[in-house]
């Protein structure tokens, strides 16, 4: 169960990670293009789990592995961001969101 603060919180993080995803994609991704699906926060507003969906990339662990490189940087620009209205920047790991891959494949299997 999530506490109204946790999910504001999420959707505080959630948006501000995408406009820099979108700003600085080019810089430091090369162009990719990825959206922020979802971010979870722990309880104690500390970490976010934040939930990445990449378009037109062959491999997605690699692109996954480059955004876990670059999350100092990414961390420290959403720190500029938010820094008035947290406490904490919260540590951020990034994970796969399949799930677009997933309804595509029911999609395909009823189909046939």
């Amino acid at each position: 169960m999530t506490g109204i603060r946790q999910e504001k919180m999420a959707e505080l993080i959630r948006r501000d990670l995408s406009v820099i995803f979108q700003r600085q994609a080019n810089v430091w991704f090369k162009g990719i293009f990825i959206s922020v699906t979802q971010v979870r926060m722990a309880p104690d507003l500390g970490l976010a789990k934040v939930y990445l969906s990449f378009m037109g990339v062959p491999d997605k662990q690699v692109a996954l592995a480059a955004v876990r490189e670059e999350s100092w940087r990414i961390r420290k620009e959403l720190g500029a961001k938010i820094r008035n209205q947290v406490r904490i920047v919260p540590e951020l790991n990034f994970y796969l969101d399949d799930s677009l891959d997933y309804y595509e494949a029911i999609d395909q299997a009823l189909k046939k």
